[in-house]
């Protein structure tokens, strides 16, 4: 079965759309070319089997937001698949920003720095096959958060498939390899939800497949531990705030029964900030939407990603 465009008309990731994106100038290992001529080898290692890791970064009002703690997550990824970028972290910060200098992008626009293994001689598995140097590409859009999708609020289902141990997959790691993830979703757009949720292998609520997961019960904040879930930086700033605001936080185990009687629900994640959430497996949620807390969160966030450079 064939997945519609149309399968599922919210999603976190959702965003206005912009006609100059047709027209962006793509980095390609040292070199701007035309979006439609961005190509890589069949033999790139991050085609044959997935081998390479990428960031997600946001450009507001000139500003990247946490540019360091995205470099420093992407440079940690990649000294744990034993891969050498080719870069330091300072020349990668500058691809990044020429990228955005050369579209003529200043304020709501995002990236993706995607690095690769690189060109292999045979399409295999084993990292002793590359030839020559990692393959670096980042691609620059103006994305702009679709205000009206995110205030309808998501619906999660809960997938059958879990979020892997580290023995078995460390999600902290921003790994090209997705497909299960992706499973995930497929699961959830069958059902007609926007999004899956997830839950870890002891059966405690993890994350979605693309984002971290909250909710909200008796005015505190809960999320899971962070043993089985994506190391999301926006995750990280919206505990950071909370707790800097006095809100009380949970970080542990939680089941999804406590999910279904939560007050306010939220995902994270570097393009949408905090999107709320209005139903999980077809229960709706006493707020559906913004909830206080949620809102509150959200204000805090937005006054955290546009303060003056410091």
């Amino acid at each position: 079965m064939q997945l519609s465009p149309q399968a599922s008309t919210t999603s976190s990731q959702a965003y206005r759309a912009d006609d100059r994106n047709a027209q962006v100038q793509v980095y390609l290992n040292g070199d701007f070319v035309p979006r439609s001529e961005a190509k890589v080898s069949v033999f790139d290692a991050g085609y044959v089997c997935g081998d390479g890791v990428w960031e997600g970064v946001r450009l507001v009002n000139g500003r990247v937001i946490s540019f360091d703690a995205h470099i420093d997550r992407l440079f940690e990824g990649a000294n744990a698949i034993a891969m050498d970028i080719g870069l330091t972290k300072q020349q990668v910060k500058d691809v990044i920003l020429r990228t955005f200098e050369v579209n003529g992008m200043h304020d709501g626009a995002h990236a993706r720095l995607m690095v690769t293994r690189g060109l292999k001689k045979t399409p295999n598995q084993d990292p002793r096959f590359i030839i020559g140097s990692a393959t670096v590409v980042c691609v620059a859009e103006h994305k702009v958060v679709d205000t009206a999708a995110k205030k309808r609020g998501l619906a999660l289902h809960t997938s059958t498939i879990r979020c892997s141990t580290p023995d078995v997959f460390d999600l902290r790691l921003n790994s090209h390899s997705r497909l299960n993830f992706i499973q995930a979703l497929i699961q959830a757009i069958h059902v007609g939800a926007d999004e899956a949720l997830m839950l870890d292998t002891n059966g405690f609520v993890s994350s979605c497949n693309s984002t971290n997961f909250f909710v909200v019960r008796g005015g505190a904040l809960w999320t899971s531990s962070g043993r089985y879930c994506f190391n999301g930086i926006t995750r990280a700033t919206v505990l950071r705030l909370a707790r800097e605001n006095g809100i009380p936080v949970h970080e542990g185990d939680y089941t999804l029964a406590e999910v279904y009687a939560a007050d306010e629900a939220f995902v994270t994640g570097t393009l949408g900030g905090l999107t709320p959430v209005a139903a999980i497996d077809g229960r709706r949620l006493p707020t559906e939407g913004f909830g206080p807390l949620t809102q509150r969160l959200a204000d805090l966030y937005q006054a955290y990603i546009t303060a003056p450079a410091a």
